[in-house]
Parts: C-alpha cells; structure tokens; sequence
C-alpha cells in the first residue's frame, strides 16, 4: 500500500491526459526574450471617426470589451492563410498594450506602471459573421477570435518607448492607405481603458490589451499585401494568401 500510495505522490501535474499547447509567444523588440500571451482584450469603438462609420454614437460612454483567445496571435504576422468561412473579412490596426504586472480595480493614475510594453496588431474580423451576430443580438465570438485573427509585431518594452500617447497609426492594403488615426484621437486613453477593464476582470501579466482603430476599416481579399504602423511602437507585414 505505501509503495501505491508514494506513486500516486510522484504524480505532478505534467500528467496530462492530452498533450498540452505550446505557450502562445511574442518576441520582445531588441532582445532575445519573449512575452508569453495569456489573455487579449480589446475595446471597441474607441476612434470617434471609426464609431460613426460602425453606425454608433462616439459620444464618451464607457468603453465596452470583447476577448480573442490567447493563441489567435501571429507573431510577426507574414504570410497566413486567408480565414474560413468568410467572404468579407475586414482589418482593424491598433496600438496594443501588453500587461507585465498585476492589478484589480486599479486606478487611472497607476494604470500605465502596469505596462510592460507595446506593439502594433491587427484585430482581423470576420464582418460578414459579426453583421449576422449583432442582428441577432449574439456575442462576436466567431466573428473576432478566430485562428491567426490577431497578427502582431513584436513587443517594445516601455523602457525603450514609454507610453506613446501621440503619433500615427495607419494602415496600407497593396500600397494604397486605408486607415490613418493618431494615438491621440483615441475616445478612451490607454490609461483609463487599463483601469476600466480592471474593475471587471484581474488583469495578469501576459494580458494583452488592444486599445481600438482609427476610421477606414475596410475588405481584405487573398493575395492582400497589409502593411500596418504605429509610430515609435513598430510596423507589422501580413500576406493573405489563397
């Protein structure tokens, strides 16, 4: 019985009855470190301009928040397969902040000391699948995180950027500019959406947060070369292919 009983103590939890996922990872800007993803939030409407062309009013209500699952991110974006089930499948560039401590219920004036760095992503929507979703008064889900639905550049620690609260971020389909905003234009500032969204869910490092788009959201087609930038955070390539 004590030899049973000692096996059953060596048992640790690296015994999983599957084969766990690989961590989702996202390289660090200069460094051969990485940040693992845990969670990604993102806000929306949050451009004035952006909201008027969804059919909203920009008016400063709270912010509101959807979620994309951890391993919908691409790192350095590249060439990726063009989404299933989908015939309009729209961009939407955004400054991303990704979170390195800690917090419930913090407050705006501590919010950015919770920021370990910042990139520029990608929130690929499936428009066809979220027209359907909000008629029927149904979550986004399968409209916002889907597989490689959030391609994104590298992480710049704020060591190196700080909190870039000015600056342009755009976005270029085949060359032609599709979205030009400024960081700010945003309705919400990033250190205000990190408080709000901490009052509803413990924000943990590895969180990461997509503070919104600029006006100009618009189709992607297969062989779509995306070029998208935010200044002093970095630029992201993608190609759908067929």
């Amino acid at each position: 019985m004590r030899a049973g009983y000692e096996q059953q103590e060596r048992r640790t939890v690296t015994d999983y009855v599957i084969s766990p996922y690989a961590l989702p990872i996202v390289p660090v800007a200069g460094s051969k470190g990485v940040f693992p993803v845990r969670r990604i939030w993102c806000v929306g409407q949050n451009y004035a301009a952006h909201a008027r062309e969804m059919g909203s009013n920009p008016e400063r209500t709270d912010p509101f928040f959807f979620a994309k699952p951890g391993d919908a991110v691409v790192p350095g974006g590249g060439l990726l397969p063009f989404p299933v089930s989908t015939s309009d499948l729209h961009h939407e560039v955004e400054l991303v902040a990704a979170i390195g401590r800690e917090g419930h219920d913090i407050t705006v004036e501590k919010a950015l000391s919770h920021i370990y760095g910042y990139a520029v992503g990608l929130d690929m929507t499936r428009r066809d699948l979220q027209a359907v979703a909000k008629k029927a008064g149904r979550p986004w889900s399968l409209a916002k995180g889907f597989d490689q639905s959030c391609p994104i550049s590298p992480i710049v620690p704020v060591s190196t950027c700080g909190h870039p609260a000015t600056g342009a971020i755009t976005l270029t389909v085949n060359g032609e500019l599709r979205q030009k905003g400024d960081l700010s234009d945003l309705i919400w500032s990033v250190a205000e959406i990190v408080a709000c969204l901490s009052r509803f869910v413990a924000l943990e490092p590895g969180d990461l947060i997509m503070t919104g788009t600029p006006a100009g959201v618009g189709p992607v087609r297969r062989g779509d070369v995306l070029h998208a930038a935010c200044a002093g955070v970095g630029e992201l390539n993608v190609t759908y292919t067929g």
